[in-house]
């Protein structure tokens, strides 16, 4: 009996757990995103090295969504040098000055490109 109330107890913690999943995450909005800018390309390759692990495809994981902050560029550069609550902020020496401008190109793009696809509901999640 002791064995049962302790299992019933451990599977309602572990599911009433929302963990730090985005609802959509690993869900693709719409089809990968075609680089055809050559500052876009570098820029992914910025954001895959360095943000990607926090923002899986600009959504939500360990740090929050991208694709629905529209943020003006300087502030999104802002935001990657200072860091800002439990974002480490990245220096010139982690991210230069002109790959900071690339991976900003990138986060606009993605941010752009990531709308539902056609037919799906807007608000839907």
């Amino acid at each position: 009996m002791k064995k049962l109330i302790f299992c019933l107890t451990l599977a309602s913690i572990i599911s009433s757990q929302p963990g730090c999943r985005h609802p959509r995450r690993g869900e693709p909005i719409v089809g990968p995103l075609p680089v055809n800018d050559p500052a876009v390309a570098r820029g992914r390759i910025v954001y895959a090295q360095h943000c990607h692990q926090c923002h899986p495809g600009g959504e939500g994981g360990l740090g929050p969504g991208l694709n629905d902050k529209p943020l003006p560029k300087f502030l999104i550069k802002t935001q990657v040098r200072l860091g800002l609550g439990t974002m480490p902020g990245f220096p010139e020496e982690r991210i230069d000055s002109e790959s900071l401008d690339d991976l900003v190109n990138y986060i606009v793009a993605l941010r752009h490109h990531s709308k539902p696809l056609p037919g799906r509901l807007e608000g839907h999640k």
